[in-house]
């Protein structure tokens, strides 16, 4: 299928597809004598990840690090990620995020109960 068809499959725009292709998140798809890109579903389904990964919250330079494994996560039932407690050997990308998001947590309950006190005349 063209890039139309294949971005509406897979929920996204077409230029997001070839934003994938330029990170590395997606291989160079086969094209056309035309030029023009093809796409078959296992694309469409390493889209799919792509775009469910970075809604959990890693970043493209995250999936990047790791672009020549994110096809084991298309597999049927899709591999799990190993360790994922931060500094665990082999955590990884998935490690990292959990730590920088545990961070991000902190210092935002940090930041609420300053505000709360400060709101209460407590400060």
């Amino acid at each position: 299928m063209r890039i139309g068809e294949a971005a509406a499959a897979a929920g996204t725009t077409p230029r997001a597809l070839r934003f994938y292709e330029q990170r590395g998140l997606l291989p160079p798809p086969v094209r056309t004598a035309s030029g023009q890109r093809e796409y078959g579903p296992g694309e469409i389904e390493r889209v799919r990840v792509v775009r469910d990964l970075l809604a959990l919250g890693l970043t493209v330079e995250d999936l990047r690090s790791c672009a020549d494994r994110l096809h084991l996560l298309s597999e049927d039932p899709p591999r799990r990620c190993g360790p994922v407690e931060p500094g665990a050997p082999g955590s990884g990308v998935v490690g990292r995020r959990l730590a920088a998001l545990d961070a991000e947590i902190d210092r935002l309950a940090g930041l609420r109960a300053s505000l709360a006190r400060r709101a209460s005349g407590d400060d």
